[in-house]
């Protein structure tokens, strides 16, 4: 009995430490004004922000400013020809592993975007609970 203890002792523990892994960032955001990011870049990986496995994480969550945090993002996105973007938030979904989460995991915001003359919307994935350096999706542009 001492023996099963313990190896699922061991196994709690091996478990619990490969989860700790968790990339929880903390990437302090440059504001560009009150409403919009500063951004300079735009990825040239095709998955950041368009994957729920490759979220764009704005951080905020534990200030309370998450949800203006992921407006200010999306404010900072024009289309691929410098268009002005629309977008609504369609839900949330896909339970990611987070620090800065609720007991180790949050979910994650989906956004659908689109712009004049798009031929269909965009949904692009945000993560509020975890910062990291912010780019634009590949295809879409940033406000000047």
């Amino acid at each position: 009995m001492k023996n099963k203890l313990a190896k699922l002792g061991i196994l709690v523990f091996l478990f619990s430490c490969s989860s700790t892994k968790q990339i929880s960032k903390n990437t302090q955001q440059i504001l560009k004004d009150n409403n919009t990011f500063l951004i300079t870049e735009i990825s040239t990986d095709r998955t950041y922000g368009l994957s729920p496995k490759n979220p764009v994480e704005v951080g905020g969550a534990k200030d309370s400013e998450g949800p203006l945090n992921e407006r200010r993002y999306l404010n900072s996105l024009t289309g691929p020809n410098g268009e002005s973007i629309s977008y609504y938030r369609a839900g949330s979904c896909c339970p990611v592993k987070s620090k800065n989460g609720f007991m180790g995991s949050a979910m994650l915001d989906n956004y659908r975007v689109t712009w004049e003359n798009s031929k269909d919307t965009v949904s692009i994935y945000i993560n509020m609970y975890d910062s990291s350096e912010l780019k634009a999706p590949f295809g879409f542009g940033l406000k000047k």
